[in-house]
């Protein structure tokens, strides 16, 4: 056996060049081996020929009627607005500069599915590439989470038959643009796929190097502009020849590949020459950089997966095709539930009480030198609470709570809670509109404030609103002495509370809209106490460091857990949280061991945290956005032995529904982590159907602490709180951001860059 290598640059030959090129050689092999000359005949073209007369059809661009003037115009318009980078599940984020290193992944289609392909590309007057690129697409938007999808293909470029038998580059990339909506049908899908073939081949012309130029794309070392899949019909026949004594074949370079795209997928007939479908031959060549083999072997198996739901069900929504394999729904479905944890049936205080009655003397409170013990304060707690009743309090009603940070407010939101009402946070600092709208749509009986905050709620009305009567009672002014300071039962409430009743409403940030206001029952909180003080260990030795304002929901969890199992609340002062020289030295001088931080908050902290860190704290949490690897592993060199943990929830959900602790392998985004007890946790494509392991979706929550909703806005709260498709009855919360299982043995998920 002999191997000849044959070196060809692209720019000499394509594959379609091979045919003619070992033909030649051939010839002129079996001629020698006579003595004799080659007899080539003599070609009718050139490659020179056919470039003079491409130069002469095509015209110049800066002839407004030219052809490929009209071929440019053709894909300015198809290619406006394309998206820059298809979102691929990668394994690895996508290097600063790709390697083009690459490696393959071969997979099949047997006889009868490619029958069936070609019945219904005949079917459809398609052909079975229009039907393999229609299936690809739909696999790239489900995996992508997009509906925009440009998939590259060559084409040969040999429109004119005096071209067969000529050596030299005609292939050109067209980039074939695809929009998927998951309601359409794989008939009207292929309609549409065939409309945008048809007219990328009949405009064929303009090198894609040119209209890269042309459009302009944003440019990128780590990826190809424009498209970043490939599709490839290989439909031109293995070369074999037998000479005398010879037989001479192609000979395949096996695992040599080298990675131009992020995927190239080429399918070829198994026999071209039987005269009916003998099965498909294809293999995936992808870039190492960013996947693993076994992730481009399920992409492989998802492909034959649509196209034989393409082939089974034609008029089926596209977005119904089943793409997950056998036993993944049911791996999904299984990690999206926490731990089953029996909650009691309790008020939001309960615990607080229970610790009040064994730990009296205990300090519970500390803010700016004063300290109050767990029965001193749960008597101004009582005592104001007994005084609430007085007014009207009692279950769903509200009480607004619009004071700065200091033992009133937190007197005043136990209090509240103690009378049976649902407190309602308000920032005397926020703007007046804002003050105005939460106020006219929690609508409280009562507005607490103290002498000291100057707040004024008849100045606070919507603007254009007539102003409302709002009774304002100063905590720090009323005198409630006459009031006993033992725990107010049902007995003295003006009707019973129970678990079901709102704690609190809590008003959202406003930032896709006006603000909403979330309604938040006692059990759902519990269950969130309960899960985090025993998941992180809270107990009476612990102090915790109140810094959160209470508008935000990850106060919830400062000033409910830690008086909750008899630990220490230290209260910042009102503007402390946003001064880490300030913080770090309360968190020294009072021994904090638990507190929490914004990420965008810690790399200033960092620069204050003194040489060795400090003596007490031994954990930080952090949530709300992205946390950055290298700065939570910077805070874990910072400070000895604290562990960091990243927490992630939405108000809707009472404050935190997973959390994550941080290891040393998290060295870039962090994960959000696993959920939390008695709350499931789904990642759905638009179409409510769970997506594979590695695939960006949309986070559902479900569970014990879902909210009841938005305050007043029924409408709302129908759009964003959906019956859950997976449970007996229950609910769903649209999160509205986008996640994806890590493809991990133990999976767990991971907010997407950019969410």
């Amino acid at each position: 056996e002999f191997v000849l290598v044959v070196v060809v640059h692209h720019i000499a030959g394509d594959g379609v060049s091979m045919g003619p090129l070992a033909r030649d050689v051939m010839v002129a092999y079996e001629s020698r081996t006579r003595g004799e000359v080659p007899g080539w005949a003599a070609l009718p073209v050139q490659y020179a020929d056919f470039a003079l007369w491409q130069r002469e059809v095509l015209g110049s661009e800066d002839d407004a009627e030219s052809l490929i003037a009209g071929q440019v115009d053709y894909w300015t318009t198809q290619l406006a607005g394309v998206p820059d980078e298809l979102g691929l599940p990668f394994d690895r984020p996508r290097p600063v500069v790709a390697s083009y290193r690459g490696a393959n992944v071969g997979f099949e289609i047997d006889a009868d599915l490619h029958a069936g392909l070609v019945d219904l590309a005949r079917a459809h007057d398609a052909t079975l590439f229009m039907v393999v690129h229609a299936g690809l697409a739909v696999l790239l938007a489900r995996v992508s989470g997009g509906e925009d999808v440009a998939i590259g293909s060559p084409i040969a470029g040999r429109g004119e038959r005096e071209l067969d038998d000529l050596i030299g580059m005609f292939v050109n990339t067209l980039v074939l643009r695809t929009g998927v909506d998951g309601g359409e049908s794989v008939t009207d899908l292929l309609a549409g796929v065939r409309e945008t073939d048809l007219g990328a081949f009949g405009h064929a012309d303009v090198p894609f190097e040119r209209l890269v130029e042309i459009l302009d794309p944003v440019r990128s070392q780590a990826r190809n502009p424009l498209f970043q899949v490939m599709l490839a019909f290989q439909n031109f026949a293995q070369t074999e020849f037998t000479l005398p004594g010879l037989t001479v074949a192609g000979l395949d370079a096996g695992d040599a590949a080298v990675a131009k795209f992020d995927l190239s997928v080429t399918v070829g007939e198994r026999d071209a020459a039987a005269g009916a479908p003998s099965g498909l031959v294809g293999s995936i060549v992808y870039a190492v950089d960013l996947f693993d083999e076994a992730t481009v072997a399920g992409f492989a198996r998802r492909l034959v997966r649509v196209l034989e739901a393409m082939v089974a069900d034609p008029v089926a929504p596209v977005g119904d095709i089943e793409i997950l394999e056998a036993g993944e729904q049911a791996a999904l479905l299984a990690a999206t539930a926490g731990p089953a944890r029996v909650i009691a049936e309790e008020l939001l205080l309960d615990g607080f009480e229970r610790a009040v009655a064994a730990t009296p003397d205990a300090v519970a409170v500390v803010f700016e030198g004063e300290q109050l013990s767990y029965g001193e304060f749960s008597g101004r707690v009582n005592r104001l609470a007994r005084h609430l009743v007085s007014l009207g309090v009692g279950p769903e009603s509200r009480v607004a709570v619009a004071m700065r940070r200091g033992t009133d407010l937190l007197t005043a939101m136990y209090a509240v809670v103690t009378a049976g009402g649902g407190y309602v946070p308000v920032d005397p600092d926020h703007p007046a509109e804002r003050i105005g709208y939460v106020l006219e749509s929690a609508d409280p009986v009562l507005v607490l404030t103290t002498s000291r905050d100057g707040f004024d709620a008849g100045d606070r009305s919507v603007p254009g609103a007539e102003p409302a009567e709002r009774p304002l009672l100063c905590v720090d002014l009323v005198d409630v002495s006459a009031y006993a300071d033992v725990p107010v039962t049902d007995s003295d409430r003006i009707a019973p509370l129970r678990a079901g009743n709102t704690a609190y409403v809590l008003y959202t940030s406003g930032s896709t809209g006006r603000p909403k206001g979330v309604a938040v029952t006692h059990s759902a909180i519990v269950n969130q106490v309960a899960w985090f003080a025993e998941r992180f260990d809270v107990s009476d030795s612990d102090v915790v460091l109140w810094k959160t304002p209470a508008t935000f929901d990850a106060s919830v969890w400062e000033l409910f857990v830690a008086l909750s199992v008899g630990a220490r609340l230290v209260v910042a002062e009102p503007e402390g949280h946003r001064d880490p020289a300030y913080l770090s030295a309360v968190i020294e001088a009072e021994s904090v061991t638990v507190v929490q931080f914004v990420p965008a908050m810690l790399p200033v902290f960092l620069a204050e945290v003194p040489a060795g860190g400090y003596g007490a704290l031994r954990a930080v949490f952090t949530g709300g956005e992205a946390l950055r690897g290298d700065v939570a592993q910077q805070l874990r060199l910072a400070v000895p032995g604290v562990e960091v943990h990243n927490l992630y929830g939405p108000t809707e959900a009472t404050v935190q529904v997973s959390s994550r602790t941080v290891t040393d392998a998290d060295v870039s985004v962090v994960p959000i982590g696993s959920p939390v007890w008695n709350t499931q946790v789904f990642v759905l494509d638009a179409r409510l159907r769970p997506v594979p392991f590695g695939v960006a979706g949309e986070l559902y929550v479900a569970g014990a602490q879902l909210a009841r909703g938005y305050f007043g806005r029924a409408d709302l709260s129908a759009e964003r709180f959906i019956a859950d498709p997976f449970g007996a009855g229950g609910r769903l919360y649209r999160t509205g951001d986008l996640v994806r299982w890590k493809a991990t043995p133990n999976s767990r998920f991971a907010r997407s860059a950019g969410a």
